[in-house]
């Protein structure tokens, strides 16, 4: 069964001032559905077609350079709609927040570290927090579609945050204002569905 571009869930507008309507429009029905059907062409006729999508990306061949960018763009895409949320985000809490207390100091320290990598990944690319087994997160950045559940990418764990630096993803609001583009991101997160997926992951 083919892949579908998944639905936001709220409107374009939605997470205005922090991110703008045309960005969001641009970015999820032009830019993610050129994910979600070119992933298709590339599975099409291949042992890949029917499975699920973090099967694909956890068992990544990573010189099939049409599955790695277009599987990578759909994953990406689809966790960054979901941990993003215009109206009832919840808050960081239980043991999500002793988890990024252990690793960072503090909830300012973790912000530093995601900002810092987001900042400074170089060209295109995503920053992330992750889980590993056990429950300790951490914060990495990777390069064009890739995320940390492919084979060597990142820091290996499960990733429940993620925030896209593409330039599609900020330029026609921030222009080359990346970090106002990453500190207005902390607004809009959506501490519900990331402590979901830590839960999950841990």
């Amino acid at each position: 069964m083919a892949f579908e571009l998944p639905e936001l869930g709220y409107a374009y507008d939605a997470l205005e001032p922090h991110i703008d309507a045309r960005t969001m429009e641009i970015h999820h029905s032009k830019h993610h559905n050129g994910y979600t059907t070119k992933l298709n062409a590339a599975i099409e006729g291949t042992e890949l077609e029917g499975k699920y999508i973090d099967e694909i990306i956890t068992g990544m061949d990573m010189s099939n350079a049409a599955v790695r960018n277009n599987g990578g763009g759909f994953y990406n895409h689809s966790l960054f709609w979901e941990v993003m949320n215009p109206n009832d985000r919840g808050e960081l809490s239980g043991e999500l927040k002793d988890a990024i207390d252990a690793a960072f100091g503090s909830f300012d320290g973790f912000k530093d570290a995601f900002s810092k990598a987001a900042a400074t990944q170089f060209g295109s690319g995503w920053a992330w927090l992750c889980v590993n087994q056990g429950g300790s997160v951490e914060v990495c950045a990777t390069p064009n579609q890739d995320n940390p559940l492919m084979p060597g990418v990142g820091c290996g764990g499960t990733p429940i945050l993620g925030i896209d630096v593409w330039e599609h993803a900020y330029y026609l609001n921030y222009q080359n204002r990346r970090p106002d583009y990453i500190e207005a991101f902390f607004n809009v997160i959506n501490w519900n569905e990331v402590t979901r997926r830590y839960n999950v992951g841990k």
